[in-house]
């Protein structure tokens, strides 16, 4: 596969050169009324949109040439008009080619920037923590820049492993900025606050402190939804904070799933102080070899070209027992087929079992 696609890239740089001999076979081996000549400017002008500036001269500077050498042929044909054009194309082409690069360096540096402000959003995670197993998938609908509003966390504290996972409205830089302060008050407060009660608080006020100093533009308030989950070190259950986010799906070691709905919705963050901070922890049975699938709604609102929504409870019933990572690497296969690549919203995904010991 790799050998076809380096083969295909290959042959589409060459395209300029292929056009040119193409264009001078025909040139020299039919009548020259049919002045297959007066194409040779467009090579130039393709070799603009993927060679550098001097190849781009060159390419130009030979099909001067081969016009000149078509002249002493066919001395009929107009020459010195296709040459004048030639020429005109190169320089136009050299021109756009330098600034086809400069615009290249431009966004491989807001790359650059846009990984690194991802990396504080979206920090390597540890694959284990003790007897378990954590993997995650991360998409973002600006595929350009990379970045996206969605975020996630896992830490391994005193009180069991927990975990983070949100969704800010919005997308860029704007949204990228909301979703760091949560997660960065999400690393110091799950090691300080024995009560994922507390920890939710915690981040709602980081979210609200960050809207208060950077307001979103138009009428809209920020807000964010999130799910915190607490897996302690003993025993065989998880305990679940539900802030307005989809809920986790559950595929149990018996090949049974449950989806994990929150009795009591949690206001999402930012929005307690409208809507009353009446937080609600859930407890659910997680036992060895129980899969959790946690996730943003880019996943659950995914469309197919006809409109329909990814069937992912159905698509995670039909799931065998199979490690996260093994699960996510399915699902992200899935996902791009049935959207045909193209997604409308940041995707985010965690997959969490816990180890037979």
């Amino acid at each position: 596969m790799l050998r076809r696609r380096y083969g295909r890239g290959r042959l589409v740089r060459l395209s300029p050169v292929i056009l040119t001999v193409v264009i001078a076979s025909l040139a020299y081996t039919t009548p020259p009324e049919m002045a297959f000549s007066r194409l040779l400017p467009a090579a130039p002008a393709l070799a603009a949109a993927m060679w550098p500036v001097l190849p781009t001269v060159l390419l130009g500077t030979v099909c001067l040439i081969l016009m000149i050498g078509l002249s002493l042929v066919f001395p009929d044909l107009g020459t010195w008009w296709t040459a004048a054009g030639i020429i005109a194309v190169t320089v136009a082409a050299a021109y756009g080619s330098h600034v086809r690069l400069q615009r290249e360096r431009t966004l491989f540096h807001v790359r650059l920037v846009a990984d690194a402000a991802q990396q504080v959003v979206l920090s390597p995670i540890p694959r284990s923590f003790g007897d378990v197993d954590v993997e995650s998938l991360y998409l973002a609908a600006a595929a350009e820049a990379r970045i996206g509003g969605d975020f996630y966390e896992v830490v391994d504290t005193p009180y069991g492993v927990r975990l983070l996972i949100g969704d800010v409205r919005g997308k860029g830089l704007p949204a990228v900025g909301a979703a760091a302060a949560i997660v960065n008050a999400f690393r110091e407060a799950a090691y300080g606050e024995g009560d994922l009660v507390d920890v939710a608080r915690r981040l709602d006020a980081s979210s609200t402190r960050y809207n208060a100093a950077f307001p979103p533009e138009g009428p809209m308030e920020r807000f964010a939804t999130a799910l915190l989950v607490e897996i302690p070190h003993e025993g065989r259950r998880i305990d679940i904070l539900n802030c307005g986010h989809p809920p986790p799906l559950l595929l149990l070691n018996r090949g049974r799933l449950r989806v994990l709905e929150s009795v009591t919705p949690s206001p999402l963050l930012s929005l307690a102080e409208l809507i009353g901070e009446h937080y609600t922890v859930d407890t659910f049975d997680f036992g060895p070899g129980d899969l959790l699938l946690v996730y943003t709604d880019g996943i659950a609102e995914a469309r197919a070209r006809d409109g329909e929504f990814f069937p992912l409870t159905a698509w995670m019933r039909r799931q065998p027992p199979t490690p996260p990572r093994e699960l996510l690497t399915a699902l992200h296969r899935d996902l791009l087929r049935y959207t045909r690549g193209r997604l409308d919203d940041d995707i985010a995904a965690l997959a969490v079992r816990r180890r037979e010991l």
